[in-house]
């Protein structure tokens, strides 16, 4: 019985497991709601975003350059930040500030767009097609003097009237899809970029963006159901100089377009299968930041502390320099016998401790204490008190009276020696 029960057991966790790895990682009303925004983009300009959005970290790093360097827009943009090791598609987007600051501000929603492309392209292709197909039956998808929008077959296709000049519409899903048939998964919802009008309801333009012929390299292989590496001479795609010696940019070739885990900084994968097929191919990069950018959050890789040496052309061992490189073997034939020579003798002389040379303490002076002598206290001079005047107060003589005689009688005052007159 316990054996039975045991069975039914691992039979009921294998189907449950299997049933998690077929479900999808995203359901249709998520595909919609979080594709609504960015549906009705230029096919080139769409394929630059869906590729940018699998690395959140280099779509940081590329808006806070970008506000930075406030001004600068299309190929000027991208020409300047020709140094930064970011992935060609991340690079692309420098030509759109407002675009890639929308990216950046909603991080979270850039994130979940990528880890739906990487784990369900074919759907994201064809809920592309299903929103494009809404907004063309709801009359608000519509060619004029800034876009072309034809029909491949059962493809919708959108792309620029000028292949120099390219126009990011704004809108609101709200209108140009009609009625919203999710109730649980209400659309993205941007707000209108800054400087632009309404043409006609529930689109906004913009001022186009001037680049350089074939400045996209993706497409969209609406047929196939993938985005294709359409261009690969494009000036951003040149790997920039290498630093330390380490390549920082791998080549991409024309095909179909794959996805580079080395620009993905290690930020997990949401999908299990995606995580399995990408985590072993990632090589492991020590990215410190750069003190030049100003920005905590720009790295750039370091090399390793201890290359490998390599052979040089004719057989001869090339040593590695402080930088990683390999030294030319002009370097390393004449002095590194006499150099080897002298390190061994200085290792030697450190490992026997007959040959060290014994280092006496230095004998420090006695100081002797100083005698101290009494000194005998000088004598305070005396002050006598000084003898202060007497002053008396002068004595005045009383008045004296007299009667004097007559037939009045009376009294005279005599002061003094005077005589009173009679």
């Amino acid at each position: 019985m316990k054996k039975l029960l045991a069975a039914l057991l691992a039979v009921l966790l294998a189907v449950t497991t299997a049933q998690a790895e077929e479900r999808p990682a995203y359901s249709q009303g998520e595909l919609d709601q979080m594709l609504a925004p960015v549906a009705l983009y230029p096919d080139s300009l769409l394929s630059q975003v869906l590729m940018a959005s699998t690395y959140p970290l280099e779509v940081v790093e590329a808006a806070r350059w970008s506000r930075a360097h406030a001004g600068l827009v299309g190929d000027e943009a991208v020409r300047a930040a020709a140094d930064k090791d970011w992935d060609p598609s991340v690079k692309s987007l420098l030509a759109f500030p407002q675009l890639l600051s929308r990216m950046d501000e909603k991080l979270d929603w850039t994130r979940r767009l990528g880890d739906a492309f990487l784990a369900q392209e074919a759907q994201v292709m064809d809920t592309v097609q299903q929103l494009r197909q809404r907004a063309q039956a709801a009359g608000h998808l519509l060619p004029d003097e800034r876009q072309r929008v034809v029909a491949d077959g059962s493809a919708i296709v959108i792309e620029p009237a000028d292949p120099r000049v390219v126009y990011v519409p704004y809108y609101d899903p709200y209108v140009v899809y009609g009625s919203w048939w999710w109730s649980a998964y209400p659309p993205v919802v941007w707000a209108p970029y800054y400087g632009y009008a309404v043409v006609r309801p529930g689109f906004w333009w913009g001022v186009g963006v001037g680049v350089t012929a074939g400045f996209f390299y993706g497409s969209m292989n609406w047929h196939h159901h993938h985005v294709n590496v359409a261009h690969v001479n494009s000036y951003y795609m040149r790997p920039p100089v290498p630093r330390y010696g380490v390549a920082v940019v791998r080549p991409i070739a024309p095909g179909r377009w794959e996805h580079n885990p080395s620009h993905r900084r290690g930020i997990a994968y949401r999908a299990p299968e995606v995580q399995k097929k990408y985590a072993s191919h990632a090589p492991h990069r020590d990215y410190r930041p750069d003190p030049r950018a100003g920005n905590p959050r720009q790295a750039q890789p370091q090399p390793s502390r201890s290359p490998t040496p390599r052979q040089g052309p004719r057989g001869e061992e090339q040593r590695p320099d402080r930088r990683g490189q390999s030294m030319p073997p002009a370097f390393t034939t004449s002095a590194s016998p006499r150099i080897e020579a002298r390190q061994e003798r200085r290792t030697e002389a450190r490992s026997d401790p007959r040959q060290q040379p014994r280092i006496e303490p230095r004998a420090q002076p006695r100081v002797e204490p100083r005698a101290q002598t009494s000194v005998a206290p000088r004598a305070q001079p005396r002050f006598e008190p000084r003898a202060q005047p007497r002053f008396e107060a002068p004595q005045r003589q009383a008045p004296r009276m007299e009667n004097r005689g007559g037939g009045g009688g009376g009294w005279r005052e005599q002061a003094g020696r005077g005589q009173g007159r009679g």
